[in-house]
Parts: structure tokens; sequence; C-alpha cells
């Protein structure tokens, strides 16, 4: 496991950090994306680590922010996307910004978001998670009818995977099942079955796998940094108010991306959609 492995941009982006450094950072940023789905407590321990040595990169404080998200640490992966926001200006995490408001259980601010001039810069997927998260607010609303047509106003076109296909469908059941609708929820359901995968991908370095495994744990309890802490970013994020809700990011992969420890503010503890 090496810094080779992460996208060119962004060991691009760690070649400000002393050379020991950014193999140590990009080594907890492979872990981070890889972890990310099989194992996200390790992911976090991973981007957590990866910010203490390089709190000021915005790919790092990405991957605390998804990792944050991923455990269902809400507040922490808005203050982080947030940070991400102000470093590089993309909008990408808008739609999980949104989600991460209706697991703090203010669905009225992830429609605040989803109103900003920001959604409309999102791409065809962005748009479409986007809008599943306005139906999934609707619906914590109470507003069934409306979480319908928001469904119903996403283009055929935009839906391009089977994957995101079936998650759609899937919240048409959840809305029509709210509606009274239960035979056409049903149906849907039914016709839905298990998702098929459309992409095998068999993993010819198992060797290379088992000696991850093996250094998982100890790359997190690495010792101290060899680049200053970010005390200002990690320590003390910039909070910001409702207003500044309205200029969020959007949804982008769970490879390595940034994120960051934050403090979290009473009554932001909820962990739970």
């Amino acid at each position: 496991m090496t810094i080779s492995q992460l996208d060119r941009a962004v060991r691009g982006q760690l070649r400000g950090l002393a050379k020991d450094n950014a193999e140590t950072v990009g080594r907890h940023l492979v872990m981070t994306g890889r972890l990310l789905d099989t194992d996200p407590e390790l992911a976090y321990e991973h981007a957590q680590a990866a910010v203490r040595r390089a709190g000021r990169i915005d790919v790092v404080r990405e991957a605390a922010g998804l990792a944050a998200y991923r455990l269902g640490h809400y507040a922490e992966a808005l203050r982080e996307l947030r940070t991400v926001r102000r470093l590089n200006g993309s909008s990408e995490h808008l739609p999980i910004m949104a989600d991460a408001e209706r697991g703090l259980g203010r669905p009225e601010r992830a429609l605040d978001l989803a109103r900003t001039p920001e959604a409309e810069t999102l791409d065809a997927y962005g748009r479409t998670e986007l809008a599943l998260v306005v139906a999934g607010a609707r619906l914590d609303l109470g507003q069934t009818e409306a979480a319908l047509a928001v469904l119903d106003s996403i283009p055929a076109g935009d839906v391009g995977s089977l994957e995101l296909r079936h998650r759609v469908s899937e919240v048409r059941a959840d809305v029509l099942e709210a509606l009274g609708r239960i035979d056409e929820a049903g149906a849907l359901r039914v016709a839905l079955g298990e998702p098929e995968d459309e992409i095998v991908v068999v993993d010819l370095e198992e060797d290379d796998e088992e000696d991850d495994t093996t250094d998982r744990t100890a790359d997190v309890s690495e010792g101290a940094p060899e680049e200053p802490s970010e005390t200002d970013e990690t320590n003390h994020p910039d909070e910001e108010t409702s207003d500044e809700l309205a200029g969020a990011t959007s949804v982008g992969s769970a490879d390595v991306t940034d994120g960051g420890p934050a403090e979290t503010e009473a009554g932001d503890e909820q962990e739970a959609r």
C-alpha cells in the first residue's frame, strides 16, 4: 500500500508536505477509501490520522467528512464538508450535507440546501441524489404527495446506473406506502427484487490485501505527525450560520477525500435518519 495508489490529483495536493509525511498521509487516505464501505469505523480512524498530519488539505478533510457521515456523525460531517467547500469551492457534496441535516432531525434545512444556486451546478448523478434526499425530507415533514412529486420530476436520463434506479424505486415504494397505496408499493418491491451487480471485480492481489489487513490498525496509531497539527481547522472549525448552510456542496464518490474532527454541538448528537 503506497501513495501511488491515490488518484494523481490527490497526490498533487500532498506535494506541499514533507516527503515522509506525504507518504504517511497518502497511506491513510488509501485505507480510508478502501475501508469506507466494509469497515467505516476503521476508515474513520485512518481519516482522523490523516487530518492530524495534514488538516489544511481539502481531500484530507473530505475523507474525514465522508467517514463521519458513514458512521452517522452528522454534525461533524457537516462541519467537515463545509470546510471542504471553503477550501475548494466545490458543490459536489451538497446531497450528503442535506442528508446530514435530515439525520440531525432538520428536514427544513435539507430543503433549504436543495434550493441554493449550488444545487443547479450538480451533475445528473448529484441531482438525482439530491432529489432522493428532498423526497425523504418531504416524508419527514409528512408531505407525502410532495415527496411523490419530487420523485416524478427526476428526469429518466439522469438515472443512469442500475444501482441508482434501484434506489429511486425503493424510495418511491416507501412514498407509495406512506400514501396508503399498499398494493402499488408491494408490487414495486416485488419487481425490484435484489439489485444485480453491474460489474464484478475479481481481486487478483489477495496477497497484497492480506498484508494491508495486517498493517491497517498499526498504521492508524503511527507516531507524532511530521507536519504541525492543523489545530485551527480541526479543533476550532469555523461555525456557519443557517444562512451559510445555503452554500453547500454535493455528493461525491466515497473515494479518499477530506474531513476531520470537529466539536459536536449540543443537540447535534442525534445519529439516525
